[in-house]
């Protein structure tokens, strides 16, 4: 096994019905880009909405901010650990010393993990964090965290997802973080992953590519499969 193979995101996700939420953050080949993924936008803020909100028994675990900007930092997350890692960094804390105040989400028999990134900009450069935060059991019953901190390599990066596939109940991501390549394109970034979300259950996806050396947005792209 090649611990330093990476693969295009359409290669992680053909074939797999059910990934659940996504995240994905790198480099881009050229080494002049942040890129950043997220499956599932207003004032600033990216945030998830339900398409139905008949069908909403928990607003907490639909409706959230996934993704917000301090300064030098961009957050991203699948939940409203968002302004939980934000109002953290503005006090001073750490990524997952902030994120350690959380746990999975409440969705039993799932158990959903919460997935959280974070990327640093800095000196020209950036580094990124992960984090997961999942069941320690099928009853829910304690949190395991698991975190991970990247240097930036040009035209790679790193997918975590809340689930393995499809199942009842749904089968929980396992080990790190998967390599993957990062192109100059967001385009064809965008595009790779999601023509490759099972159609069935893909919802949306956010993606936005960021200048290294200022730190700004550069260009972003949003697909929704509802229209809106």
């Amino acid at each position: 096994m090649n611990v330093y193979e990476k693969k295009t995101m359409g290669e992680r996700i053909a074939g797999n019905p059910y990934v659940g939420r996504g995240i994905v953050i790198g480099k881009t080949e050229d080494g002049k880009c942040a890129a950043v993924a997220y499956f599932i936008m207003r004032d600033g803020a990216l945030f998830t909405e339900p398409y139905d909100v008949s069908r909403v028994e928990d607003p907490s675990l639909i409706i959230y901010a996934a993704l917000r900007r301090t300064d030098d930092r961009l957050i991203v997350t699948n939940g409203d650990q968002t302004d939980t890692a934000y109002d953290g960094i503005l006090a001073g804390k750490g990524f997952h010393e902030a994120l350690a105040t959380r746990e999975f989400e409440p969705d039993a028999p799932n158990f959903t993990p919460r997935i959280s990134g974070m990327i640093t900009f800095g000196g020209g450069d950036f580094s990124y964090e992960m984090s997961i935060l999942k069941s320690a059991d099928e009853q829910g019953s304690a949190c395991n965290r698991f975190a991970f901190s990247y240097a930036a390599l040009a035209g790679v990066g790193h997918f975590i997802h809340t689930y393995v596939t499809d199942g009842n109940p749904i089968p929980t991501f396992m080990g790190e973080p998967e390599r993957i390549a990062v192109p100059n394109c967001i385009d064809a970034f965008t595009e790779d992953i999601w023509n490759n979300l099972h159609e069935g259950n893909r919802i949306s996806l956010y993606t936005a590519y960021y200048d290294i050396a200022t730190g700004k947005e550069l260009a972003h792209r949003m697909i929704n499969k509802n229209g809106n």
